[in-house]
């Protein structure tokens, strides 16, 4: 059982997190499975293996005390971290660039930059320690220009993270994947899209790149939906 890996994932209550970690388990890793909503974490946590098998953390990605927190208490369950899936990320922000809420800009912001890069410096001891992965869920909206998008904004500098962090990291042993889905059906819309991946399918781009022997480093997957039949 202490030989199993351990899969560190952010924003894991729910959509693409949550599916994840389904597929993780599946693959037989342990789970530190952090989200700002613990009552729902409890209940993914019983999914896949009760406290044995799954720690979950309360943690708000823009606080620093919670993400060292988080790796605190994962070191200590598990002693030990493989891969760190930096997914938390929230969107929401009618009106353009004209219009929009500045209070919504702020904490989209903060949750999808600071709150990656703040996973990324708390957690790359232990990556160091295991010699292991770090990957973070961009988008295909950081890839190309939404009119009137903050949110694209803040997906393209979580590519230039991505870039950064790998240069960074380069000879270290740690491999960087950036996970760029386009549309996904997932509690992020307050309606289901009409076309759209499924979470599972992300995740199942996550566990491909995990799952690569060392030696293999998948630095970007984006993936789409098949565009429809005309």
């Amino acid at each position: 059982m202490a030989d199993k890996p351990v899969i560190l994932i952010t924003g894991a209550s729910s959509g693409i997190g949550a599916e994840t970690a389904r597929a993780a388990a599946k693959q037989g890793y342990r789970l530190v499975l952090a989200a700002r909503s613990q009552d729902k974490l409890a209940g993914l946590r019983d999914e896949l293996g009760g406290e044995s098998n799954v720690l979950t953390v309360q943690c708000d990605v823009q606080s620093g005390e919670d993400q060292q927190n988080l790796v605190s208490q994962a070191l200590k369950t598990f002693g030990r971290i493989d891969a760190v899936f930096a997914n938390a990320g929230r969107g929401g922000e009618p009106g353009g660039f004209s219009a929009a809420d500045p209070d919504v800009w702020k904490d989209m912001i903060l949750t999808n930059i600071l709150g990656v890069g703040l996973t990324i410096q708390h957690c790359l001891p232990a990556l160091r320690e295991s010699r292991g992965h770090l990957l973070l869920t961009g988008s295909a909206a950081g890839r190309t220009t939404i009119p009137g998008s903050m949110y694209s904004a803040t997906k393209w500098a979580v590519s230039a993270i991505g870039y950064g962090v790998r240069e960074e990291l380069r000879g270290s042993g740690i491999r960087v994947t950036l996970i760029e889905p386009g549309m996904v059906d997932t509690p992020f819309f307050d309606s289901p899209p009409a076309h759209a991946l499924k979470p599972e399918d992300v995740a199942n781009a996550v566990m491909y790149a995990v799952v690569q022997p060392a030696h293999v480093d998948v630095n970007e997957i984006l993936v789409r939906p098949t565009p429809l039949v005309e």
